[in-house]
């Protein structure tokens, strides 16, 4: 799946530690990128529970993930867009529960 990165999200993950970084790449790896397949595929497919995937309340069009609960808090946000006329996604913000002041 195509993605894309914001400023914003650069600079978060500029502070993340390399073990943060490590977290976030394998529940991507591993999880998120197989459940966007199945999204793109079809819209009504089920998250992975273990994502807690849902719209980020107040960001219409914004979603999160958890991508670590057992320390380091990991959450990031993302949002739908269209690249080269395929369904893909912009990673907005990456961190700990602060991402959410502006997502």
């Amino acid at each position: 799946m195509k993605y894309q990165t914001t400023p914003a999200f650069d600079a978060d993950w500029a502070r993340l530690s390399d073990q943060e970084q490590e977290l976030f790449r394998r529940a991507v790896r591993d999880e998120f990128h197989s459940a966007c397949e199945r999204y793109r595929a079809d819209p009504s497919s089920p998250w992975p529970r273990g994502l807690r995937l849902r719209d980020v309340e107040g960001a219409p069009g914004v979603w999160e993930m958890t991508w670590s609960f057992s320390g380091p808090e990991g959450r990031a946000t993302f949002e739908w867009i269209t690249i080269d006329g395929e369904l893909a996604l912009r990673w907005r913000r990456v961190g700990g529960h602060a991402v959410f002041k502006r997502p």
